[in-house]
């Protein structure tokens, strides 16, 4: 289960490429557990992102401490994403509808070295 969690926010990864500093890696754990609640909408199931999915995202990004950190979630969440039904016309809003600034398009085509 938590593969397919991970594998959908593959493509959120990208909200949090936000910090610069650090050295540890951020766990697939953490990342499934902050990003667990977008699925719903990520698949189309929910008409917009939850209250959780949202401060999950947050507090996901909050972790952040480096380039490395930011590689390490892209890949949790690329794991299987297309097998989760993840859509990108769905990912794409979720940054706007969270009020979370990302300067770079959000897909599930992302390259993770990038």
């Amino acid at each position: 289960m938590k593969s397919l969690f991970s594998s959908m926010l593959f493509l959120l990864s990208f909200l949090f490429f936000l910090a610069n500093n650090g050295e540890a890696a951020v766990p697939c754990t953490t990342v499934d557990a902050n990003a667990a609640a977008c699925l719903g909408f990520a698949t189309g199931m929910a008409a917009k992102p939850s209250d959780a999915c949202c401060n999950g995202l947050r507090q996901l990004a909050q972790t952040v401490k480096s380039v490395d950190d930011k590689k390490a979630i892209c890949r949790c969440l690329k794991v299987g994403a297309k097998s989760l039904g993840i859509q990108d016309r769905f990912l794409a809003m979720i940054p706007q509808a969270c009020n979370i600034k990302v300067d770079f398009p959000v897909s599930v085509n992302t390259n993770c070295e990038t």
